[in-house]
């Protein structure tokens, strides 16, 4: 079955990560899957929190959240409503895991930086664009303290790697990189990979949504995720080296 934009399998959508879309962040990416829209900043802030000081570590957290009309009808705001949801805890949770895998904490010194990755458009694989958006707007993070000689180490040793996620999926059958939203409704098995620039995995999550699958699936969709993230990898290099 064809692909709802004509892909092919093995393929990611339009992807563009644009530096310094926001003004008043130390770092800010507005990142693009596609119609999936994702602005990722990152606010520098002096200190950790009370429970990491004295230790000499730095801190990196995350927080996610949709806009209200992000989506084909309206939802309401959390803040609205009195409570963070259940899904938005675990993806701000996921980013926050994954971006801590990117850097030295003991390097940054005690400095703290939040990423806030705010959907503004979904079409699928929104948690996989935040990730990969956030990681430059944190690499922008760090070089501003840089510049300020407010880091324990240097940029390169704080940045020790880098990390990006992509979707992964059975639909009809078929391995698949880079669910769109139509397909991400249909898989039979949706997967979300985190890895490094290296190839390594920072985290897998994967799940049956139509039954179980095979373990020859698995690895299919762990190759095509590998494949997905280095030339995401690539692109996050490429977007730093633009400014």
């Amino acid at each position: 079955m064809a692909r709802p934009d004509g892909r092919q399998p093995d393929q990611l959508r339009p992807v563009t990560l644009t530096r310094g879309w926001s003004t008043h962040p130390e770092g800010s990416v507005l990142v693009e899957f596609g119609a999936t829209r994702v602005l990722c900043t990152a606010s520098v802030t002096e200190g950790v929190p009370r429970w990491r000081r004295g230790s000499g570590l730095g801190w990196v957290t995350a927080e996610y959240a949709m806009l209200p009309r992000a989506t084909n009808t309206r939802s309401d705001r959390e803040s609205v409503k009195g409570r963070v949801g259940g899904r938005t805890h675990e993806i701000s949770r996921l980013i926050g895991r994954s971006l801590r895998a990117a850097i030295d904490l003991k390097a940054l010194g005690e400095n703290s930086i939040v990423l806030d990755c705010d959907v503004l458009q979904a079409d699928g694989g929104t948690r996989t664009a935040a990730i990969t958006g956030a990681y430059v707007a944190l690499h922008d993070a760090v070089s501003w303290l840089a510049a300020r000689k407010a880091l324990t180490g240097t940029p390169e040793k704080v940045m020790h790697r880098s990390v990006a996620a992509i979707s992964v999926g059975v639909v009809a059958g078929e391995p698949r990189l880079d669910l769109c939203y139509d397909e991400d409704v249909a898989a039979e098995v949706d997967m979300n990979v985190v890895c490094t620039g290296a190839g390594d995995f920072v985290e897998v999550q994967g799940t049956g949504e139509a039954g179980v699958f095979a373990r020859d699936q698995l690895d299919a969709l762990l190759d095509l995720a590998v494949v997905g993230c280095l030339d995401l990898a690539e692109a996050q290099r490429k977007a730093l080296s633009l400014l």
